[in-house]
Protein backbone atom coordinates (compact mmCIF):
# COMPACT_ATOMS: atom_id res chain seq x y z
CA UNK A 1 0.00 0.00 0.00
CA UNK A 2 1.18 3.26 -0.59
CA UNK A 3 0.50 6.51 1.01
CA UNK A 4 -2.45 8.51 -0.58
CA UNK A 5 -2.71 11.79 1.57
CA UNK A 6 -4.28 13.00 4.60
CA UNK A 7 -8.45 13.49 4.93
CA UNK A 8 -9.59 17.12 5.34
CA UNK A 9 -13.56 16.81 5.68
CA UNK A 10 -17.07 14.35 4.06
CA UNK A 11 -18.89 16.80 2.12
CA UNK A 12 -22.60 17.56 1.73
CA UNK A 13 -22.66 14.73 -0.78
CA UNK A 14 -21.10 11.93 1.40
CA UNK A 15 -18.26 12.31 -0.39
CA UNK A 16 -14.69 12.20 1.52
CA UNK A 17 -11.83 14.60 0.28
CA UNK A 18 -8.40 14.14 0.81
CA UNK A 19 -5.48 16.58 -0.35
CA UNK A 20 -2.38 14.48 -1.97
CA UNK A 21 0.85 14.69 -3.49
CA UNK A 22 0.15 11.91 -6.52
CA UNK A 23 -2.63 11.59 -8.55
CA UNK A 24 -4.30 7.63 -8.23
CA UNK A 25 -6.02 5.69 -10.34
CA UNK A 26 -10.03 6.10 -10.31
CA UNK A 27 -11.17 3.15 -8.62
CA UNK A 28 -8.43 2.25 -6.46
CA UNK A 29 -9.30 0.96 -2.91
CA UNK A 30 -8.67 3.44 -0.29
CA UNK A 31 -7.57 2.35 3.38
CA UNK A 32 -7.19 4.15 6.69
CA UNK A 33 -4.43 3.74 9.15
CA UNK A 34 -5.97 0.54 11.21
CA UNK A 35 -5.92 -0.82 7.25
CA UNK A 36 -9.95 -0.82 7.31
CA UNK A 37 -11.71 -0.08 3.60
CA UNK A 38 -12.83 3.13 3.27
CA UNK A 39 -14.00 3.64 -0.15
CA UNK A 40 -13.19 4.09 -3.79
CA UNK A 41 -10.98 6.74 -5.86
CA UNK A 42 -13.72 8.62 -7.53
CA UNK A 43 -12.79 12.08 -9.01
CA UNK A 44 -9.22 14.15 -9.23
CA UNK A 45 -9.71 17.57 -9.37
CA UNK A 46 -8.09 20.66 -8.67
CA UNK A 47 -3.65 21.83 -9.48
CA UNK A 48 -1.69 19.16 -10.95
CA UNK A 49 1.01 19.18 -7.77
CA UNK A 50 -1.15 18.86 -5.01
CA UNK A 51 -4.65 17.10 -5.64
CA UNK A 52 -8.24 16.75 -4.60
CA UNK A 53 -9.46 13.21 -4.67
CA UNK A 54 -12.92 12.61 -4.09
CA UNK A 55 -13.63 9.11 -2.27
CA UNK A 56 -16.58 7.42 -2.87
CA UNK A 57 -17.46 5.97 0.60
CA UNK A 58 -18.62 1.92 1.25
CA UNK A 59 -21.64 1.70 3.56
CA UNK A 60 -19.68 0.23 6.11
CA UNK A 61 -17.23 3.18 6.36
CA UNK A 62 -18.37 5.44 9.40
CA UNK A 63 -19.29 9.22 8.17
CA UNK A 64 -19.58 10.65 11.52
CA UNK A 65 -15.55 9.30 12.52
CA UNK A 66 -14.08 9.98 9.58
CA UNK A 67 -15.57 13.94 9.57
CA UNK A 68 -14.07 14.00 13.04
CA UNK A 69 -11.19 12.64 12.41
CA UNK A 70 -10.50 14.86 9.72
CA UNK A 71 -6.45 15.11 8.65
CA UNK A 72 -6.04 11.36 9.36
CA UNK A 73 -3.67 9.14 6.86
CA UNK A 74 -5.05 7.38 4.20
CA UNK A 75 -3.76 4.78 1.93
CA UNK A 76 -4.34 3.25 -1.40
CA UNK A 77 -3.79 -0.08 -3.21
CA UNK A 78 -1.74 -0.76 -5.93
CA UNK A 79 -3.06 -0.91 -8.85
CA UNK A 80 -3.89 -4.33 -10.58
CA UNK A 81 -1.74 -4.81 -14.13
CA UNK A 82 -4.22 -4.73 -16.32
CA UNK A 83 -3.13 -7.23 -19.74
CA UNK A 84 -4.33 -6.14 -23.06
CA UNK A 85 -5.38 -8.41 -24.76
CA UNK A 86 -4.47 -8.52 -28.55
CA UNK A 87 -8.17 -8.56 -30.54
CA UNK A 88 -8.12 -10.94 -33.75
CA UNK A 89 -10.06 -9.99 -36.97
CA UNK A 90 -12.05 -11.95 -38.50
CA UNK A 91 -10.51 -12.08 -42.30
CA UNK A 92 -12.66 -10.07 -44.84
CA UNK A 93 -13.43 -12.41 -47.51
CA UNK A 94 -12.85 -10.41 -51.20
CA UNK A 95 -15.32 -11.30 -54.29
Amino acid sequence: MKFLGNSLHVANSGKLIVRSDKTPSPGAVVYDSKKNKIGKVGYVFGPTKRPYISIRLFRSANRDELDKNSGEKLFVSKPKSKKFRKRRMKPRHRK
